[in-house]
């Protein structure tokens, strides 16, 4: 950082009018992009799930709550692990607060884990999360989904996630999945995405976006390597 360009306010302005051009450019391709993806044809959900949450036992259909679109995220969260997966906790940190706005554009937000419901609601009290989170425990759901993996899926060390056969380290992956229900209660499957597709939910990455440094994770021993679970950084930074 030292040696960046330091220059005048007036050679400023200019650098940054020629940047705001490709931003603006960026900004009518990721719309045109997001038109594309709910242009998306949809797949009639005809199995059934069932999921536990604070409600009982609900079906797919159930957490719509209302509404005629659900979104849910698939936190990594496995029926016999002590926490949930640290980047998962990183991108919750992002959705507090977030289904109130939501519900009033006819959505609905709900997170999804394979881990028993007790353990969630132990983990998002921890946390002082305050959205809906329900259990897939004993459902096909995560599977279906290609975000948890069987143990000879594991051992083979080949999965189906991201849309290609390719390998992952966990059973549980991260992704995101959008539904809409039709006015006979049809349930539709519209939209998915998982590795990096989930970026565009994490409002703490695109902070440091345009923060001078990035998000300043070149040189770890990976991407992530840097995060800890909220209560477990050695200092308040």
């Amino acid at each position: 950082m030292t040696n960046h360009r330091i220059v005048s306010r007036e050679e400023w302005l200019e650098a940054r009018r020629q940047l705001l051009a490709d931003e603006k450019r960026f900004t009518r391709e990721r719309d045109a992009l997001s038109r594309r993806r709910r242009d998306l044809p949809w797949v009639r959900v005809d199995k059934e799930y069932a999921f536990e949450g604070e409600n009982g036992t609900e079906t797919l259909a159930d957490l719509f709550g209302g509404h005629s679109q659900l979104l849910i995220y698939h936190f990594m969260y496995g029926p016999d692990w002590e926490e949930g997966c640290p980047s998962c906790s990183f991108w919750a940190d992002n959705f507090n607060g977030i289904d109130i706005h939501l519900a009033h554009r006819d959505i609905s937000f709900v997170a999804v884990s394979r881990a028993p419901l007790a353990s969630l609601d132990a983990y998002r009290k921890r946390m002082g999360w305050s959205f809906k989170w329900v259990s897939s425990n004993g459902s096909d759901f995560n599977f279906d989904y290609h975000v948890s993996f069987t143990p000879e899926e594991m051992d083979k060390g080949e999965m189906f996630y991201n849309f290609a056969t390719t390998r992952f380290p966990s059973s549980e992956a991260p992704g995101a999945s959008a539904f809409i229900k039709d006015d006979t209660g049809a349930v539709f499957h519209t939209y998915s995405c998982q590795m990096r597709g989930v970026d565009m939910l994490n409002g703490a990455y695109h902070w440091m976006d345009i923060a001078p440094k990035g998000r300043d994770e070149e040189g770890l021993e990976y991407t992530a390597a840097w995060l800890r679970r909220r209560d477990q950084y050695d200092d308040p930074a």
